[in-house]
């Protein structure tokens, strides 16, 4: 029995048990373990503990008592020994400052992006570079470097040192950001996952993933800054010294992408640790069987509404792309009306589809070209989706007000509904102002931080409808097993 404790408490099995060592460790005098609410309470014979019954240092099925019958959802004895790994907040709250960050370097990027900044480094050292230079020589050194570049030649050939220095700060700050992301995320990744019965296998996996794209990010970056640094730009006829919209678009999308990851896993950790101990789902009023999701999420209307739901979160993303490819083409800057283009709702074809944009001879690529080359068909592009992005939030967040829908959805996806409704026309007015005012860079990095936050509610929204974890699922059926006083 000793060893079997022993074991149970994750360390080695073979350092000799030391009660004082273990000062927490009542011994009493009968016979084995229950749970009862939050903590181990001694029933006869037991080894009791005043820690939590959720701390991870009992989540592993590798090790365990004795095993004993739990209850789960279903009714079904479950022993302990096989409760999953549950993971706790702060893995949660790591999670979702890093994603707070990931926010802060797309609104970053954005601002290098607008002041024209992010072709004044032309080099990419990921240890190297994250020292800006610290002599007159070395900043003499960088300074010829930019003047070798199509930018400086084509557009900003009198510009001096001090004026260098400020894009350059600009687009440092933007990399050494996002060096700080990959620090702050893979530090605390490797404490997690080499500390024992903190992380699931699945977890690891998925964090691990996040782990990949915040490094291919950085490659990501630097593949779109040398498109801009090309000597053909040069010889090419009406080029233009900025980098590729498509890589642009990709850099952006994999941001997006990182983001949405970081911040749905932390928020489900977050609502798996809370629901398992006890509080109510989506902000619904609590149900000590713990079941109270499941009639909500049967519901063929609720259904329903949750596909809407993630439908409106692909719509924001696409959206947010295809700003992308309106900052690379700087087609912001045309048609800076609205709704109208050139005094009608649909500019003229002549220039929509446009055969100036077509490579080959043939003309096969004609169609496609015009829609990611051509900036006033981008610009429309744009237009047409944000606008279907209004009239989707506002539909949602309607259906969300109705009666029936009222009383069948929790409180949190009324309550994200209503936020995303409220963000998504922050957001117009925020993308027509912009418009209207030839991009200035406040409201142009605001309308940028808006999709983020547009993003975020749809996402929460998303969330809100998320039946819990499986891990949850057993141990909220541990407990009310264990307050049942079924063995």
């Amino acid at each position: 029995m000793l060893r079997g404790l022993h074991q149970a408490f994750g360390h080695n099995a073979r350092r000799p048990l030391s009660f004082t060592a273990y000062p927490w460790v009542k011994l009493t005098t009968h016979a084995r373990p229950s749970f009862l609410g939050q903590r181990f309470i001694s029933l006869p014979g037991t080894f009791t503990s005043s820690r939590s019954a959720f701390d991870p240092r009992y989540f592993s099925s590798a090790q365990s008592l004795a095993p004993q019958p739990l209850v789960d959802a279903s009714e079904a004895p479950v022993p302990l020994g096989s409760q999953p790994v549950l993971t706790p907040p702060p893995v949660a709250y790591w999670l979702l400052f890093s994603s707070a960050l990931v926010f802060a370097v797309i609104v970053v990027g954005g601002v290098t992006r607008l002041t024209e900044s992010g072709l004044s480094i032309t080099e990419w050292r990921p240890i190297t570079g994250i020292l800006p230079p610290l002599s007159a020589c070395q900043w003499e050194e960088e300074f010829e470097k930019y003047k070798a570049t199509p930018e400086f030649k084509l557009i900003n050939h009198s510009i001096d040192i001090h004026d260098f220095k400020s894009i350059f700060y600009m687009e440092w700050g933007h990399r050494v950001l996002g060096r700080l992301i990959g620090v702050s995320f893979i530090v605390p990744f490797a404490y997690f996952a080499f500390r024992r019965k903190v992380l699931s296998r699945p977890l690891v996996r998925n964090l691990g993933l996040l782990g990949l794209l915040i490094g291919f990010q950085g490659a990501l970056g630097w593949y779109m800054v040398k498109s801009g640094l090309e000597d053909s730009l040069m010889t090419t006829p009406g080029a233009v010294p900025r980098v590729s919209q498509y890589r642009l678009a990709a850099h952006l999308g994999a941001a997006f992408v990182l983001y949405a990851g970081m911040f749905y896993t932390g928020l489900g950790i977050l609502g798996d640790w809370r629901w398992a101990r006890g509080a109510g789902w989506s902000g619904m009023k609590s149900d000590p069987a713990g079941t109270e999701w499941i009639k909500v999420l049967q519901n063929p209307a609720v259904k329903r509404f949750s596909r809407y739901s993630k439908a409106l979160a692909a719509l924001v993303f696409v959206t947010a792309l295809s700003g992308a490819f309106v900052a690379g083409l700087d087609a912001g800057l045309l048609y800076n009306e609205f709704p109208m283009m050139g005094g009608s709702l649909v500019p003229p074809t002549d220039e929509l589809f446009s055969p100036f944009y077509a490579k080959k001879a043939d003309g096969s690529d004609y169609w496609w070209r015009n829609i990611f080359e051509n900036p006033t068909t981008v610009q429309f592009d744009h237009r047409c989706l944000a606008m279907t992005t209004y009239v989707s939030a506002t539909a949602l967040f309607l259906a969300s007000r109705t009666s029936a829908m009222k009383a069948l959805l929790p409180p949190v996806a009324r309550s994200m509904a209503t936020s995303a409704f409220a963000m998504v026309n922050i957001q117009l007015a925020l993308g027509i102002s912009t418009l209207l005012y030839l991009v200035p860079v406040p409201l142009a990095a605001a309308h940028q931080a808006g999709s983020v936050m547009l993003l975020t509610t749809v996402i929460h929204l998303v969330f809100s409808l998320r039946r819990p974890g499986a891990a949850a699922q057993a141990w909220r059926a541990a407990t009310k097993g264990a307050k049942s006083g079924k063995p």
